[in-house]
């Protein structure tokens, strides 16, 4: 029966070829989590970052609004996402009023978190 590391393995071997072709990979696993991320030469901190955070973001969007920390997650993601985004420029005056509102909604959901905890105190 095959599975998820005889996979990982199989790929080292693939990804062996295309070295020997001048063609370097980077692989990174985390075989307890099923994950398997493939990083080509030309891959920058920066672009690994936006990468990463989209895996957040998407968490963020997909989790109930109910939950007691998605507003946690949702508004960090999309100030991380912010800075990201305008890493090599300037933030506009549109950018900044956008964090300042998150930073304000991260301070209302912190409150609300911490209130919730006194009430079950």
């Amino acid at each position: 029966m095959m599975t998820f590391e005889n996979f990982y393995h199989d790929l080292l071997d693939l990804a062996k070829k295309y070295e020997k072709q001048n063609i370097p990979l980077k692989i990174e696993q985390d075989l307890e989590n099923n994950i398997i991320k493939i990083f080509g030469e030309n891959i920058t901190s920066l672009s690994r970052a936006k990468n990463g955070l989209n895996d957040v973001t998407e968490l963020a969007y997909a989790t109930a609004e109910h939950h007691p920390y998605w507003n946690l997650l949702y508004n960090s993601s999309e100030i991380a996402n912010n800075v990201l985004d305008k890493w090599k420029s300037n933030l506009s005056d549109d950018d900044i009023s956008d964090i300042d509102w998150a930073l304000k909604e991260l301070k209302q959901a912190i409150d609300k978190i911490k209130n919730k905890k006194s009430v079950n105190s």
